[in-house]
């Protein structure tokens, strides 16, 4: 057991670990770079846990090592699409709190967006529309492809 103060330095998660939270990333870290082509790309990075016997606490961060997330759901690791979910979540919390501004942005409403499963099951990212112009919410495009034109009129 470690004291309560006494941070750790994260370390940084070797690929391969866990494979399914590396696939997840790997799909939001194109939206970063399409999005926000001037940051490096997010990494996985893992906090030693407080009793010996419980795994690691794993987190979405920067290069530099710093993280302003909840840790990844350990459940998600053996689930595709909690994979994506978690993941995704955490990335957003990172970069908007790091950069201090919303991320991702809809390009149609200047708008942060969340990510949500859409009618037909993918991960998507929502934009509740522009209420003053009566715009409808929609989904701008699967996680991993805010590089497309993609918008779907939720109905």
């Amino acid at each position: 057991m470690r004291a309560p103060f006494n941070f750790p330095e994260p370390r940084h998660v070797p690929s391969g670990e866990y494979p399914l939270w590396d696939q997840a990333l790997a799909v939001l870290n194109r939206d970063l770079a399409a999005t926000l082509p001037e940051q490096e790309p997010l990494r996985l990075l893992a906090m030693p846990p407080y009793e010996a016997d419980e795994p690691d606490d794993v987190h979405v961060g920067r290069t530099n090592g710093e993280w302003h997330s909840n840790c990844l759901d350990p459940e998600s690791a053996n689930d595709p699409a909690r994979a994506l979910s978690s993941v995704a979540e955490a990335a957003q919390e990172t970069v908007t709190e790091f950069l201090w501004q919303a991320w991702p942005v809809c390009a149609q409403h200047d708008l942060g967006m969340h990510p949500r499963d859409a009618d037909d099951g993918q991960l998507s990212w929502w934009c509740a529309g522009e209420r003053s112009r009566r715009d409808t919410a929609h989904f701008r495009a699967a996680v991993g492809a805010l590089d497309t034109t993609e918008t779907r009129k939720i109905t």
